[in-house]
């Protein structure tokens, strides 16, 4: 697991030692990367459920202004803090711990882009974009990343937000909201 592009490209991230955390692989990020093209640059991100921080790091260094990075699992904290220390981001990271509700109620500012990669066997996801939709998180041309497995169909529409895109990697899923 690497940074792909920008000042901190080729940067080498810690790793979880087991399978509890999925990280985005380098091919999804670079895929996800490649369609929200720099609409992130010098704007403010969330990493929600973010594991090893992989994705909002790779924001910061494609010119991202800050990144929230949320999550529940001590384990994933420990991951995000090294990683985010490890690439010298700390000023522009603000790590949030508690559950996806908690964690939004917490962001006090809109966000460009909103990863969401939730583990697949929870169903989290629309809860959690009718939540951002509800706290009004997502600026008006902001766009929602929703990683998920193959065997969830998410809806055309969840509140405000329309699917834009949805591209297939083997068993992942990548959909668009905005």
């Amino acid at each position: 697991m690497r940074i792909i592009a920008g000042d901190l490209k080729g940067r080498k991230l810690i790793s979880p030692k087991d399978d509890k955390v999925r990280p985005t692989s380098d091919k999804v990020k670079e895929a996800i990367f490649s369609m929200i093209a720099d609409t992130y640059y010098d704007e403010v991100v969330i990493d929600l459920f973010a594991g090893t921080g992989n994705l909002g790091i790779e924001a910061i260094s494609r010119g991202a202004k800050r990144c929230y990075f949320g999550d529940r699992s001590r384990e994933s904290l420990v991951l995000i803090k090294e990683n985010i220390t490890k690439c010298n981001v700390q000023d522009q990271s603000v790590i949030i711990a508690g559950d996806y509700e908690m964690i939004l109620k917490r962001i006090s500012e809109k966000a460009q882009i909103i990863f969401l990669d939730p583990p697949y066997k929870d169903g989290l996801m629309i809860g959690c974009i009718e939540l951002i939709d509800q706290l009004d998180l997502l600026k008006e041309d902001g766009y929602i990343i929703a990683e998920h497995s193959l065997t969830e169909n998410l809806p055309e529409q969840i509140g405000h937000f329309e699917k834009i895109k949805e591209k297939k990697y083997g068993k992942i899923v990548v959909s668009i909201y905005g």
